[in-house]
């Protein structure tokens, strides 16, 4: 489905909701919808939910009208800039943590995580040579420990230091 008529199917499905003020558009760049919708403080709490459970609606539109043999894109829908603001605070929170690690020489983990928030992530400490990043756990426990890079290097060496040594 091209991307036209996915924000007009998205800007039907928010009059329907009985949103009135807002605005929507695509953009090409980040390849994401984005809706702003004035409907004051109440909105706000609910936001996280909303956004949710907006991107889960459409998805299951996108993939009724798409068709066999369709390349599968991921839609996102961002509101108010809440997904932005979300990813600001993921990444922050991985750049302190490498720094932790790194500094301290010690693992850290941070707290559960979605898949995306994950992945974000991985991408972005992947160019840190000082840092290691793994996931662990189990689907909603799944979470990221940041390793620093040294300490595996250390270890191997101490570890092949004991066997000269006959340890």
């Amino acid at each position: 489905m091209d991307k036209e008529k996915e924000l007009e199917i998205l800007k039907k499905a928010l009059e329907m909701m009985g949103f009135g003020d807002f605005s929507a558009n695509y953009d090409s760049e980040n390849g994401r919808f984005s809706v702003f919708v004035n409907e004051g403080e109440y909105f706000k709490k609910l936001l996280p939910n909303f956004v949710s459970g907006l991107n889960c609606v459409f998805r299951l539109i996108s993939d009724k009208d798409k068709k066999e043999g369709d390349e599968y894109g991921a839609t996102f829908i961002d509101v108010n800039n809440y997904r932005k603001e979300r990813d600001n605070i993921i990444l922050e929170l991985a750049r302190a943590a490498a720094r932790k690690a790194a500094t301290m020489n010690q693992e850290v983990s941070l707290p559960a995580m979605n898949g995306y928030e994950r992945r974000l992530i991985h991408i972005e400490l992947a160019s840190r040579p000082d840092v290691l990043t793994e996931s662990v756990g189990e689907g909603k426990e799944r979470y990221i420990i940041i390793k620093p890079a040294t300490s595996d290097k250390q270890q191997t060496t101490d570890d092949k230091q004991q066997t000269e040594d006959g340890i």
